[in-house]
């Protein structure tokens, strides 16, 4: 997404469609183990979600996860924030950080695991917001059966019962599957683009 969107100010409630990528040329998400480990720290932040170790307590934020895709060298998400404009901001940083900790022990690396800090561009109608989970699910070439994206809690097989695709709108799973599939043959910056128009249309 253009640099021009990226949101200096927060507001609440809204959703934000945010993104961010691995440094250099280096993967993001080397294994499934990574991605597991992912998963469950942006789980273990939401306020609505209970830690998966016990007796360990992590800051807590007001987000909920709309929608996700993790990618290998890039991750995706849309994220809703009710009442706190600075809740995304912490949920965001505690993600990283814990994220930036397990990924240097592990590959034993150091320095920074991101490329910058996170990109969120807000999300401000209800066209736009079908829009970016179409564009979110559409990352992967095998979409349909991407083990690493809430694209399967959307049509009705998934089992995350943390994924809130209830507040992208009212689609049934039937609907949101043709709904993806009528743009499944184009190019993911063609859907990136259609993605500006819209921002443009504002």
């Amino acid at each position: 997404m253009p640099t021009k969107h990226v949101v200096k100010q927060y507001r609440a409630p809204a959703f934000y469609h945010v993104y961010n990528r691995a440094s250099g040329e280096r993967k993001l998400f080397g294994d499934s183990e990574d991605r597991e480990y992912f998963l469950t720290l942006i789980q273990e932040h939401m306020s609505s979600c209970e830690s998966a170790e016990k007796g360990r307590e992590y800051p807590k934020y007001d987000v909920e996860i709309v929608s996700y895709c993790l990618m290998g060298t890039h991750f995706h998400l849309l994220l809703y924030q009710e009442m706190d404009e600075q809740a995304m901001q912490g949920y965001m940083k505690s993600v990283s950080t814990r994220y930036s900790m397990y990924y240097n022990k592990k590959y034993r690396s150091k320095g920074h695991v991101f490329q910058s800090q996170y990109r969120a561009s807000w999300i401000y109608n209800e066209a736009y917001l079908a829009h970016i989970t179409r564009y979110i699910h559409l990352n992967p070439q095998k979409y349909e059966t991407y083990r690493w994206s809430s694209y399967r809690d959307y049509v009705g097989s998934g089992d995350n019962d943390w994924v809130r695709n209830d507040l992208a709108g009212e689609m049934r799973p039937e609907q949101y599957r043709q709904f993806v599939a009528e743009y499944a043959d184009k190019n993911i910056r063609k859907v990136a683009s259609e993605l500006v128009g819209l921002l443009s249309n504002r």
